[in-house]
């Protein structure tokens, strides 16, 4: 979908029938809404509410749907004495994945590890339950994200040797060419929207319902909200 024809949907659902009421919106609060109406619903398809099963895959068209935000990256990092830390992290991280990590110690070549991301909260417990704690016999460990920082607990047992780490991205902006960008004050490029045109479709209820909420439009409100994917 162009933006051109995204301007023109999310216009058509806020106007009334053969009126021109709201064409007094400004480009830029379009692209505002249309962005964050993308990231509102993408944060559901990820996390999901319905009672079967919650998380990326919880069925196979959330799947879908998202899966093109979905990158692996391998981290750098520092092997301490009982844990490591990585020393880059993704800017365009939104939600955690996975992480797929290589251990090796003095006895044994690499192997996978086996991580298992817990709470800070619940850490010191875990690392002083001999069933819990990290084994490189049994290739489990632990892991906590804190402050855009991966760090992967070894117990002094091993030390990592590699470590890809998977995760959701934000999405790509959208934007339109000769618009002011909110964020610089400048004229922003053009930026199409990255999605195929059924998700392209949710997006625009999702910025009418938002732009519908501000300018308290009820029964555009209604109606878009009512239209846009919940995943419930």
């Amino acid at each position: 979908m162009t933006n051109a024809q995204l301007q023109i949907k999310i216009k058509e659902r806020l106007n009334k029938l053969s009126s021109q009421d709201y064409e007094n919106i400004e480009c830029w609060q379009i692209a505002e809404a249309f962005n964050k109406g993308q990231l509102e619903w993408i944060r559901r398809q990820i996390n999901g509410i319905n009672q079967l099963k919650s998380g990326e895959g919880s069925t196979k068209v959330n799947y879908d749907d998202i899966q093109k935000l979905i990158k692996t990256i391998s981290l750098s990092g520092t092997n301490y004495s009982t844990s490591w830390t990585s020393s880059n992290y993704p800017t365009d991280y939104l939600f955690y994945s996975s992480v797929y990590v290589m251990g090796k110690n003095d006895c044994c070549p690499d192997r996978n590890i086996l991580v298992y991301l817990v709470d800070k909260a619940d850490l010191y417990v875990i690392l002083r339950d001999a069933n819990k704690k990290p084994s490189f016999e049994w290739g489990e460990t632990v892991a906590i994200m804190a402050d855009n920082t991966l760090t992967i607990y070894t117990d002094g047992q091993f030390q990592i040797s590699s470590a890809d780490f998977t995760y959701f991205r934000l999405p790509v902006p959208v934007s339109f060419l000769g618009c002011t960008d909110i964020n610089t004050g400048l004229p922003s490029a053009e930026v199409a929207c990255e999605f195929k045109d059924d998700i392209a479709e949710i997006l625009v209820d999702e910025a009418v319902s938002i732009l519908a909420g501000d300018i308290e439009s009820f029964n555009q409100y209604t109606r878009a909200t009512n239209a846009v994917q919940s995943n419930t």
